[in-house]
Order: structure tokens, then C-alpha cells, then sequence
């Protein structure tokens, strides 16, 4: 019987979110727009020169499982942070949000918990610099079988596919819970993690998921090409269902020879911060409550605008209320 309707693995990082105009970000070397991992001494830097904090619970999965969460069903998120007062914060705002941290703080060791440090452009547009810490080190031994194996749906972090042992912790979790009847899914992350990583993520999308969701870079750069509906094609050929996102001109659904093509509202952004993270919370949203897809896309387009009308990567707003409004309850 499951316990959680989704759970999911990835990088438990703790955002540190700042203004900051282009003069600043040339002034400190900092590329527009594209998360960038950083050392440690570069991360204090960066805090250090933050004219304003705004300290949340991020990364990407984690995201999205926190706005399923939000939407009232049981989660549960699966990462590692240190027992510092970054990682203890991360754990108790999981908590307090309503998804289960269930993996306890780690004393002892060396590397602190994970942090990024995002400045937000007066275009909304976000430039992250991230510093992975311990969650470099989640491996299969964090996965807990009762987790996953009480999952309907998991979701995971392509992120995390830059270390073997991240990898590892993605099959275990996997087979887990299709073993146990649930649906496995992975988020493609970025397309230079793609790049570093072809032949691993085909093969798990080949293999060991049910449902794979990317932006249009990321879906074209699983083979190397320019032409997005090829690349969609094949990705539809290899799993069950395939959800691509392509900013203004909307979102694609391709499952067992169906597509959907689902028009967006364009939004000015205040922060693009999650809007990737919050449309997957509003599509695995509808799957596991047994929308059709064209619904489940829907949701996931108004999730992604809310989240970008905001400073922050998790939704401020009731959005089952939001469904309400837009006739998808």
C-alpha cells in the first residue's frame, strides 16, 4: 500500500536569493542567467557581497516535491545536508511544508550543506551559483526502502548523475518503486549534465523510468541535435511518456503515439526561479490524482506562471484554488 503519492530524490540545497543588477554581475564575474557550480571560498564571497537575503529551502526536485506537497498530498523528499544550522534549517522548513526530510542530518565529515547563491535580475532573470557541498555524497544507502517502495511516483534529479554513486541511488530507487507498482521519472536538469552524461541518461530513460520531462534543451541535447522534433520523437520512442517544455511556446506531451501541444499565457517574470521545478509539481500533480494529460499540462502551466510572478521557487499562493479558477477541479 503506498504511503506517499510522490517522493523524490536530488540535490538539497539551500537558496540564498538577492537582487542584483548587470553592472554587478560583470563586476563580480558572474555569467547571466545559468547556474554555474562554485568552490566553497567563492560561495563566501558571493554571500558576502548579497546586498539582501532571502534564505530558502531549494533544488530542483526538492521544489517540486515541495509544491505537490503544497497542493495537499503526502511527499516525501530524499537528500542529504550536514548537521549545520544550513542543513537543520533545510530539514525543519521540509518538515514544517509538509513533505517528509527522511534522511536525518549528517554529523561529523567535512563538507557543509549545500548552498546556492541566486542574484535576480530587474528582467526576472536568475543567475545561480551553487556550491553542492554533501550532497555530493547521496548514494544508494540514502535511499530507505520504506520510502520508495511506498512511492506511487518518484521523481529524480538529473543533477545528480555527475556522481557514480548518484546514479546508483537513482536504479535503486527506481526499481524500488516499480517493483512495488509505482512510476519512476526523472527531471533532465540541464543540458550540460546531459552532455557529460549521454550514454547513462538514455540508458535510464531506455530502461529503467516511465516518464522523462525537459526543456527543449535539454530533451535536443539527449542526441546532439538542433531539430527539437526529432529529438522529441525518439525520446516518445524510448518511454511512456515524454513532457517537453519550451518557455513561451508552451509545452509538448507525447505518450504511446498521443501529443498534446498546450499553449502558455505569456508572463512578464519577476524571478524565473523554479518555474521548471513548479510546472513538474502541477503536471505529477494531475497524473497521481488521474487527470487526463492535456489537464495535467494545464496545471503545470499555471503552476510555473505563479511561481514566476514572485521572488522565491515554491508557490505563495493556494494553487488547488488557482485549478478551481480555471475550471481543472
Amino acid at each position: 500500500m503506498t504511503k506517499y503519492k510522490l517522493s523524490g530524490i536530488g540535490n538539497a540545497v539551500v537558496d540564498v536569493i538577492s537582487h542584483a543588477d548587470d553592472s554587478f554581475l560583470d563586476l563580480m564575474g558572474i555569467e547571466k542567467g545559468i547556474m554555474q557550480l562554485i568552490e566553497q571560498d567563492r560561495g563566501e564571497v558571493l554571500y558576502a557581497a548579497m546586498s539582501d537575503r532571502l534564505q530558502t529551502p531549494g533544488g530542483a526536485v526538492a521544489n517540486t516535491i515541495a509544491g505537490v506537497g503544497a497542493l495537499g498530498l503526502p511527499t516525501a523528499f530524499i537528500g542529504r545536508v550536514h548537521d549545520d544550522a544550513l542543513g537543520r534549517f533545510y530539514a525543519q522548513s521540509m518538515q514544517d511544508s509538509g513533505t517528509d526530510f527522511v534522511n536525518p542530518p549528517v554529523p561529523g565529515g567535512t563538507l557543509p550543506t549545500s548552498r546556492s547563491m541566486i542574484f535576480v535580475s530587474p528582467d526576472g532573470e536568475r543567475s545561480m551559483n551553487t556550491y553542492l557541498g554533501i550532497s555530493t555524497e547521496l548514494g544508494p544507502e540514502d535511499v530507505p526502502e520504506a520510502v520508495a517502495s511506498a512511492s506511487e511516483m518518484i521523481f529524480l534529479e538529473g543533477y545528480l548523475f555527475d556522481k557514480d554513486h548518484g546514479k546508483e541511488a537513482f536504479r535503486q530507487a527506481s526499481r524500488l518503486t516499480r517493483a512495488a507498482g509505482g512510476k519512476a521519472g526523472i527531471a533532465i536538469s540541464d543540458p550540460f549534465c546531459v552532455d557529460r552524461h549521454r550514454d547513462d541518461f538514455l540508458d535510464m530513460i531506455g530502461n529503467e523510468l516511465d516518464y522523462v520531462i525537459g526543456n527543449e534543451h535539454e530533451i535536443r541535447s539527449l542526441y546532439e541535435t538542433d531539430d527539437l522534433e526529432a529529438a522529441m520523437a525518439r525520446t516518445a520512442d524510448m518511454i511512456e511518456l515524454m513532457i517537453c517544455t519550451r518557455s513561451g511556446d508552451g509545452v509538448t506531451i507525447m505518450s504511446k503515439g498521443e501529443r498534446h501541444d498546450i499553449p502558455v499565457h505569456k508572463v512578464t517574470p519577476v524571478d524565473a526561479t523554479g518555474a521548471g521545478d513548479q510546472f513538474a509539481a502541477g503536471f505529477i500533480y494531475g497524473l497521481v490524482t488521474g487527470r487526463d494529460l492535456e489537464t495535467c499540462g494545464r496545471m503545470g502551466n499555471l503552476c510555473a506562471a505563479e511561481v514566476i510572478s514572485h521572488i522565491g521557487p515554491r508557490p505563495v499562493i493556494d494553487m488547488r484554488a488557482e485549478f478551481v479558477k480555471a475550471g481543472l477541479e
